[in-house]
């Protein structure tokens, strides 16, 4: 499995990294679209539609509603779009961490079709609005990436190595405390790296560090959500696309969560807010 998994990321990351970079704003909304066009397939089965017209219909509800977020208000309400999302997220890591017990999930929820909103179509807006920063957006994107990725390595390698107390063993039981300052670790140092490249002053540089800590929780917030979803339906993955990752929503569940608070974070450090 670690081998599938190291394979994936080999071919997918280049694919990933060249993409932010290289490809103007509307083409890079357009493969982000894509990308939770696929999420919203996957998570339409969450809601319980089993069928192809069913996911399909919610994949397009999905997209539609991205691009009513972008096309149809005006920019400057993207922050408050992006605050609501992160006080969101930071209220669902205080359900999910009085989580004791999961119950099997009904046949139907449609409850989670407008959250599935906030899991997808609000990133997308994240991604996309700081992508179209002048001059140095696509880099801050792939800034945020790395940022996730190395969390996530970190998590994840630091949890195999020291393992210890669980971090929420009814929602995740391979996740440990230990994961949680692993990545924590390698936030502060990545946002240590970010703040002396962009020569930032102390003061913006600290906040830097502490916009890239929060982030990095976040992220294991998203995949907790995703966890938690899973169990309550007995699934494993959310798909089979990526070999040794499963699912889509598998692959970005850290990002759902991460994006928004890292860019609305960018908005304050530039002083927006």
């Amino acid at each position: 499995m670690l081998r599938q998994r190291l394979t994936t990321a080999l071919v997918l990351a280049p694919l990933i990294m060249l993409s932010v970079v290289l490809l103007p704003t509307p083409w890079f909304a357009a493969a982000m679209a894509v990308v939770i066009a696929l999420g919203a397939w996957e998570w339409a089965g969450f809601i319980g539609l089993g069928g192809a017209a069913g996911r399909g219909a919610y994949a397009a509800f999905v997209i539609g509603v991205s691009l009513l977020l972008w096309f149809g208000m005006p920019r400057a309400w993207d922050v408050y779009v992006l605050g609501l999302a992160t006080l969101w997220w930071l209220a669902l890591a205080v359900l999910l961490s009085r989580t004791r017990r999961i119950t099997p999930a009904p046949l139907t929820q449609p409850g989670l079709a407008p959250l599935g909103l906030m899991v997808l179509s609000v990133p997308w807006l994240a991604l996309v609005h700081l992508h179209a920063r002048p001059g140095d957006g696509p880099w801050i994107v792939l800034a945020l990436l790395m940022l996730i990725w190395l969390a996530d390595s970190a998590a994840f390698f630091a949890g195999r190595r020291w393992g210890g107390r669980k971090l929420a063993a009814v929602l995740s039981p391979g996740k440990t405390w230990a994961g949680v300052y692993g990545a924590l670790a390698a936030a502060v140092a990545w946002g240590v790296l970010l703040a002396l490249l962009l020569r930032l002053p102390m003061g913006k540089g600290l906040l830097l560090i502490l916009i890239c800590m929060i982030t990095a929780l976040l992220s294991v917030v998203g995949d907790l959500l995703e966890s938690l979803l899973k169990r309550r339906r007995g699934l494993k993955d959310t798909g089979a696309l990526l070999p040794g990752h499963g699912g889509i929503l598998d692959r970005i569940d850290s990002t759902t969560a991460a994006a928004p608070a890292f860019v609305l974070g960018i908005l304050w450090l530039q002083g927006v807010l």
